[in-house]
């Protein structure tokens, strides 16, 4: 029988006991990485190069110097620079830094921790001037986890369990401060339709007030439109009062200022029927002009249907989320020609749906010709991102495009295909050198570059994992 330490067991059990304590501030708070380039090339050599763009190079080169990828190809057509630090990946595979297109890291670190947690705002249903940036926390001991795997940019939303709760960001999971952090803000506004943003039918009015929110996909809608219609008379009058000449612009706001205000809360007519600046339509309008993308959540075939006639109706730029259980109206989506986020894949099929119909949703969108790209969604997944695309390919995903769906895919439907997701010539230096496909769990990721800077390859797990079996070798 093994003998056991009490002495050992309690100081372990207190100094758990003191790590969880600690506050969520002093507990988040991983150390930033500089990616200022530096003048110096590094050239990585012998590897498998999975370039997505281009095929699969055998014993390739790619060069890294000044942030970017300057040279890629094989061995005997890459010079490599004089002074190049050579790493050497013989036996090693190499891709770019993979793409989540939408997670909530930096809004939560510990999901139990309320005060802690920016993931979406309980008072309102419609706030599209809420902006994810105002609340990113760089910080986070969640992007060196998923660093960790070979994520090297993500698009951060709120939760969806408003209609409207803001506007995204793109970030890359490193750099000096938050502000390099974030690559594009506002990069898409979060819509939601369905089943999940309908707080008001769980318990009567999370947030204050019993009957505040929608209860019913009417209601959802009603409101969506109602907002989307203010913002349009809102932007109307704007145009026209800037047509007018100065004076009369002076005698309109005099009246305006003196006339009583018209209605109050979501969907009010008053702030529509005024020149004065608000917030919530001003939020709106490069969305109503199709200069910047919605992000329209849905998970049934009814539900898609539904929110994609109301983007038709107002002509908004749509990238389609989750459409988990739309079996039934595949082909009506392809009819859309509009990118999809796919998932959470892992979901249990509905009564009606085969066993497979969650898993196969990315094969049989891909088949139709749809651009697709993959999600982690909750903090908790951001590192098994390659995992799905993976698990998709077991239920019929061509591989290759299943790396597209974590990489190429979502760096177009993000703006940023000229950028970021192969390896080409003159992209963003985000690299990745693991020891196996990039899709099967058994691979281990050895090194993540980002803007051509090597990340050190540790999170808070390895520091615990290093600190506790310490000497036990």
């Amino acid at each position: 029988m093994r003998d056991f330490d009490l002495g050992r067991f309690s100081s372990v059990c207190v100094a758990g006991c003191v790590l969880s304590l600690l506050p969520v501030s002093l507990s988040g708070q991983a150390k930033m990485v500089d990616t200022t380039a530096t003048p110096g090339a590094i050239a990585i050599t012998g590897g498998k190069l999975l370039t997505i763009s281009h095929g699969v190079i055998e014993h390739g080169v790619i060069v890294l110097q000044g942030g970017k990828i300057v040279a890629v190809g094989a061995a005997s057509a890459v010079k490599i620079p004089a002074g190049a630090v050579k790493v050497d990946a013989t036996g090693m595979t190499v891709y770019p830094g993979l793409i989540d297109s939408e997670t909530n890291l930096g809004l939560v670190e510990v999901e139990s921790d309320r005060v802690n947690s920016d993931l979406v705002e309980t008072s309102e249903e419609i706030f599209p001037q809420m902006h994810v940036y105002d609340a990113f926390h760089a910080e986070t001991e969640r992007i060196p986890v998923a660093r960790f795997n070979g994520v090297t940019n993500a698009v951060v939303a709120p939760e969806s369990e408003d209609t409207m709760p803001g506007q995204d960001i793109f970030i890359q999971l490193a750099g000096r401060d938050r502000d390099t952090m974030i690559v594009t803000k506002d990069v898409a506004l979060a819509m939601n339709f369905g089943q999940e943003p309908k707080r008001g039918g769980r318990g009567g009015g999370e947030g204050g007030a019993a009957g505040r929110f929608p209860s019913t996909r009417m209601g959802e809608i009603s409101q969506l439109r109602q907002a989307l219609l203010d913002a349009q008379e809102y932007m109307q009058k704007k145009a026209d009062a800037a047509k007018k000449p100065a004076s009369a612009k002076t005698e309109t706001a005099k009246t305006e200022d003196e006339a009583p205000a018209e209605g109050s809360g979501t969907g009010r007519r008053g702030a529509a029927a005024s020149n004065k600046f608000d917030l919530r339509n001003e939020a709106l309008i490069p969305y109503l002009k199709g200069e910047k993308t919605v992000v329209l959540g849905a998970y049934e075939g009814h539900d898609v249907e539904t929110a994609m006639a109301l983007a038709q109706e107002f002509h908004l730029k749509v990238i389609l989320n989750h459409v988990t259980h739309s079996q039934e109206v595949l082909d009506k989506i392809a009819s859309y020609h509009v990118p999809v986020i796919v998932g959470p894949i892992y979901d249990f099929p509905g009564p009606n749906e085969r066993y497979d119909a969650v898993y196969s949703m990315p094969a049989e969108l891909q088949k139709r010709g749809v651009k697709i790209a993959f999600a982690s969604y909750g903090v908790e997944f951001n590192r098994n991102l390659p995992y799905a695309a993976g698990y998709s390919v077991a239920y019929g995903l061509p591989y290759d495009e299943a790396l597209k769906a974590i990489t190429l895919n979502p760096a177009e439907m993000w703006g940023m295909g000229d950028k970021l997701g192969s390896l080409d010539v003159g992209k963003t230096a985000n690299v990745v050198i693991a020891n196996g496909d990039p899709l099967d769990v058994r691979t281990s990721v050895k090194q993540v570059y980002i803007d051509g800077v090597a990340i050190p390859m540790e999170t808070r797990q390895t520091r615990l994992r290093d600190e506790y079996t310490k000497g036990k070798e």
